[in-house]
């Protein structure tokens, strides 16, 4: 290293470093540089090149320039059209900056001039061959190098000239090349370099590696591009407009707009994907399309906006229906909990009555109140599980079960769902059915509902679901354990009246074309038609005689007889024929052996004429009237009990062994079972035996132990019903059924005694008149 300190102008350069032995032209624009350079050329042509730290600097201090530099001859000066200075530089040394001497117009420095330093011969000439092999290969993989770079250092003799030419032709930070300046021992710059060019191959490498794995990747998909090209061609010249790729993106927009979940939607897209590599020919890819459209069209975030007001839903219902109290306070409840709480899970309501009480048009009379849509599925008939569940996909012909299809019908998400006739739902070798609605009737569950052609968790926890049935005692218990039920009983004359006037006859008018002013039907008159000309807990068959008036009032105003026909009982007669059925079947005098029991069937309540009679024989027991076992078994624990109790009763010990006993139930084509004419039995044997009447103004219901305990008994209000529309006055009841008094409607409770009994004894005393 030398000591000798020189004076030199220094001109900063840009993004460049120089090294000793570099040809190599600059562009000089800045003053300060433009200044130094002009001092140079006054001087001896020689200048200190060093590198700015920082590229971004326009006019760099002192503190912003590399200490190390090259001293350079400037060859050549040329003064371009814009006053940039061209010039030709050839680096001779390094050098290193003393002390700056004056940075005002420009950089003058003091400098000690570097020298390399060497090491061992051999060594150097080792790795100046291992440095020129090096080379030699990274030339080969680089797109920038060629071999007449390589041909033109691999002839230099000089170790730190080699170095620095190497260096000079790679693609360094100003950080690495600055440091390979700053390195004056030789062997240390030659390792740098090859440990440089070592990382550089391997990085090429990978670059390639890389570009290879792209370049094939870009091969397949523009194979696929013009294949699918190809095909799109091929459609369009067999006609086939747009083919599957017009159909794939339909698909596509319908699935984006469905608004499902996104894990749905990625089902979707994923079929859609599987759909498009499948041959249209092939039976799967209808498979596939029948499951997407599936998905794209049933609801599964669309839903309508409850409607709170309790008041309108209210009127809404009273308009609708005539009475049903309960189910109607039942739905303002729900509505009144969901406008405090803002979220509820759908009631599952179970509506329980005879045919033609308005069941199914109650719930339609629901959805209307409250803003919702409304679905209805019939149940009855249906044995077959997958109904309700749906087929596999695998089947020929596969569909979602009848829940999701009545969900795409709703189109919404929280419709009103009438599951009509659930009690007629049957099972065979195909599966239960009823089983399978456990899952959808159960609130705790059916937020996931599992169909098997869906295959997805569908929510159902919004759906207001109400089933209909008319007989509880064939739904299985579990089901029936899922909803809350509501029984709708008969209606009451009363009722019927309000029925007819409200809803009945405007209906019928309007069907038949009448106006109001064509046909008047006295309050009396259709009093009479509801007592002889139907016989139902219902009203569907009153509504038939309607439509018969309406329709004879027609041919006569139409045959203009006379413009306005006006109904009287007598009038009603000559439309409608004699009537049909006997008002009130209360015996019209006392009979011995003849009892009135009350009976519970699926058209509502019905009166019972139980008859004994006693003739000489050997104590046989015939039961006669198509009754059923349970019933038979009721007609035994009544015989055994009298039996038993001779004595009391003042009945011959022996009067099993010297009649036969012969119990008959009338209209014997009609089949008869159940529990509750236990106590009317007894009484009607008691009677033939003891020759004591019974009161032809009471009827009974109760079922009868062997000890003479009366047990409670279901249907009271459909019981009491008939027994006020057969003009009986008093009903014995078991005294357990007290509860189910508040059922009854006034009008009826104020027109019967109930008397309530714990024992047959009690019944007898109010029954059987004294001798």
């Amino acid at each position: 290293m030398g000591n000798d300190k020189k004076e030199i102008p220094l001109l900063p350069l840009r993004g460049v470093v120089v090294y000793p032995s570099m040809v190599m032209h600059l562009d000089v624009g800045r003053d300060q540089s433009v200044k130094a350079l002009e001092q140079a050329m006054v001087n001896d042509h020689h200048i200190l090149l060093a590198t700015q730290r920082e590229t971004s600097l326009d006019t760099p201090s002192k503190d912003d320039v590399y200490n190390t530099g090259t001293v350079a001859h400037i060859k050549q000066m040329v003064k371009l059209p814009n006053g940039t200075r061209r010039i030709l530089v050839e680096g001779l040394h390094r050098a290193e900056v003393d002390s700056f001497i004056n940075d005002e117009a420009f950089f003058t420095v003091s400098y000690n001039e570097l020298e390399e330093e060497h090491g061992d011969d051999i060594e150097e000439q080792a790795m100046m061959r291992m440095l020129v092999n090096d080379f030699y290969e990274f030339t080969k993989v680089s797109k920038k190098l060629n071999q007449e770079t390589f041909d033109s250092i691999k002839d230099i003799d000089d170790s730190g000239r080699l170095a620095d030419m190497v260096s000079s032709h790679l693609s360094l930070k100003i950080q690495q090349k600055q440091r390979i300046l700053e390195i004056v021992y030789v062997p240390e710059r030659l390792d740098y370099i090859m440990q440089i060019i070592n990382n550089e191959k391997e990085v090429l490498s990978m670059e390639k590696k890389i570009g290879q794995r792209v370049k094939r990747s870009m091969e397949r998909t523009q194979r696929e591009y013009y294949l699918r090209e190809q095909l799109k061609a091929i459609q369009k010249e067999l006609g086939d407009k747009d083919g599957k790729t017009g159909e794939v993106a339909e698909l596509k927009k319908k699935i984006k707009d469905a608004n499902m979940p996104e894990r749905i939607e990625n089902v979707a897209y994923k079929e859609l994907d599987r759909y498009e590599k499948v041959p249209q020919t092939s039976a799967e890819s209808s498979v596939i399309r029948n499951y997407i459209e599936w998905l794209v069209t049933i609801p599964w975030t669309d839903e309508t906006t409850d409607n709170l007001q309790i008041k309108r839903a209210e009127k809404i219902l009273n308009e609708d229906h005539y009475g049903l109290d309960k189910v109607k306070e039942r739905i303002l409840e729900y509505l009144s909990v969901q406008k405090l709480t803002q979220s509820l899970k759908g009631p599952i309501l179970c509506l329980v009555g005879p045919p033609g009480v308005g069941k199914t048009s109650l719930a339609k009379s629901i959805a209307r109140a409250i803003d919702r849509n409304f679905v209805r599925m019939s149940l009855g008939g249906v044995r077959d599980e997958a109904e309700i569940r749906g087929h596999r996909r695998t089947y020929v012909g596969a569909m979602p079960g009848r829940i999701i299809q009545g969900m795409k019908k709703a189109e919404t998400i929280n419709p009103v769902f009438l599951l009509d006739e659930i009690d007629k739902m049957a099972s065979d070798f195909r599966g239960d059915p009823s089983s399978a609605m456990l899952e959808v009737l159960d609130p705790e569950q059916n937020h996931s509902y599992s169909d098997h052609f869906i295959e997805e968790p569908y929510d159902l926890s919004k759906v207001m679901f109400i089933a209909t049935a008319n007989n509880l005692s064939t739904i299985p218990g579990p089901l029936l354990d899922r909803m809350e039920v509501i029984t709708i009983a008969g209606y009451t004359e009363v009722e019927k009246l309000h029925i007819s006037k409200q809803h009945l006859l405007p209906r019928q008018l309007k069907e038949n074309g009448l106006e109001k002013g064509h046909l008047q039907i006295r309050d009396e008159a259709i009093l009479k038609l509801i007592r002889m000309y139907t016989r139902e807990a219902g009203v569907r068959n009153l509504e038939r005689q309607f439509a018969s008036i309406c329709r004879k009032a027609a041919k006569i105003i139409v045959s203009e007889e006379q413009k306005r026909v006006v109904v009287t009982e007598i009038r009603l007669e000559e439309l409608l024929g004699k009537p049909r059925f006997r008002y009130g079947q209360a015996e019209t005098n006392h009979q011995v052996g003849a009892a009135t029991g009350l009976a519970y069937t699926q058209a509502g309540g019905d009166t019972l004429s139980i008859e004994v009679s006693l003739a000489k024989g050997t104590g046989k027991l015939t039961l006669t009237g198509k009754l059923g076992d349970v019933m038979k078994e009721s007609a035994q624990a009544a015989f055994s009990y009298i039996r038993s109790r001779t004595d009391e009763l003042n009945i011959e010990p022996d009067f099993y062994e010297k009649f036969d006993v012969h119990i008959h139930v009338p209209e014997g084509a009609t089949p008869k079972d159940g529990p509750s004419a236990g106590i009317t039995m007894a009484t009607a044997l008691i009677s033939a035996l003891t020759g004591r009447p019974v009161n032809k103004e009471v009827g009974m219901t109760g079922e009868i132990t062997l000890r003479g305990r009366v047990l409670p008994i279901g249907g009271l209000k459909e019981k009491s019903l008939s027994a006020h529309r057969a003009g009986l006055t008093k009903i014995i009841i078991p005294s357990e059924n007290e509860k189910d008094l508040e059922d009854i409607p006034e009008s009826i409770r104020e027109g019967l005694t109930f008397i309530k009994v714990n024992h047959l004894d009690e019944v007898l005393e109010h029954a059987l008149l004294k001798e």
